[in-house]
């Protein structure tokens, strides 16, 4: 039987702990998608969240930014209509802003994933053996100062290292977990 981190326990966060969190992501469109996840999490269980991933890629256009980016009023209130995802005013807000700073971002850097990639000197950090999971660190206070800097909002440190666990800037698998070496 495989070992894995102790929060990976429905159906649904098996498959996303064993496909998808922590591996390191250099896709603009994925780093997109769990910076608006991880904001849409704040306050809530990852897993309401996961269990409205396919309802958010359909109501954000897939996920594309420059799309987001474009959203005026009629679109706020479809998204404020639509039951598959959160339907909170300032995340929805927070969603069609921070594609825009997106865009901002990938404009001056020629991606988001090299402006990403630097906080960590593009090696993904490792929690040492036995430490505890933070819920933030002063990498993550970092990048959480430069994106709201930048305009970017629901970009809290805690969201900030959340996101940085789920793109693999940050390997916070249990060492004994099976994935710790797989995406190490």
């Amino acid at each position: 039987m495989l070992q894995r981190c102790a929060w990976a326990k429905t159906d649904l966060s098996i498959a996303y702990h064993d496909r998808e969190w922590g591996v390191p992501s250099h896709d603009d469109g994925k780093l997109f998608e769990f910076l608006i996840l991880e904001g849409a999490q704040a306050g809530l269980s990852w897993e309401i969240i996961l269990n409205k991933r396919e309802g958010y890629r359909a109501a954000f256009g897939g996920f594309d930014a420059a799309k987001v980016a474009k959203y005026g009023e009629r679109e706020r209130k479809r998204l404020l209509a639509d039951e598959r995802i959160v339907r909170n005013r300032l995340k929805i807000g927070a969603a069609i802003q921070n594609a825009q700073s997106f865009l901002a971002v990938q404009q001056e850097f020629g991606s988001f994933d090299r402006y990403v990639w630097q906080f960590v000197a593009d090696v993904p950090l490792k929690r040492k053996r036995g430490a505890g999971v933070p819920a933030a660190t002063p990498v993550s206070d970092a990048l959480s100062k430069d994106l709201k800097s930048r305009g970017f909002k629901f970009v809290g440190t805690t969201i900030c290292y959340a996101f940085m666990q789920a793109v693999g800037l940050v390997n916070d698998h249990d060492h004994s977990c099976f994935r710790f070496r797989e995406v190490g």
